[in-house]
């Protein structure tokens, strides 16, 4: 197992204290960074709610946004994995048609 390393990282207006993986650290400290950022622009779009409800709606718009990218990763790997198919599929007909001739 790699060893931990602790960092802190500000999410709202708190900073917390994890620990991650020494290979993981610049990853969570870009997500945390994205979150933050996120909650500004929600403060700014929102005035006058709580910290909370600022935290809430950053972390609800980045599982959206991830659970999009992974989607359309997906779909992409089912597109090509498709067309894949599909040429091996015209390559085989292509091959009977010249055998017949």
């Amino acid at each position: 197992m790699s060893d931990l390393i602790p960092i802190s990282i500000q999410v709202g207006d708190r900073s917390y204290r994890i620990k991650v993986e020494a290979q993981h650290e610049e990853m969570v400290r870009k997500t945390a960074r994205l979150i933050q950022e996120k909650v500004q622009e929600l403060k700014q779009q929102f005035a006058g709610q709580e910290m909370q409800d600022y935290v809430s709606m950053a972390l609800i718009w980045f599982a959206t946004q991830n659970a999009r990218d992974v989607h359309g990763q997906l779909l992409d790997k089912e597109l090509t994995e498709g067309f894949a198919r599909l040429n091996l599929l015209a390559d085989k007909a292509i091959a009977q048609a010249e055998s017949r001739s």
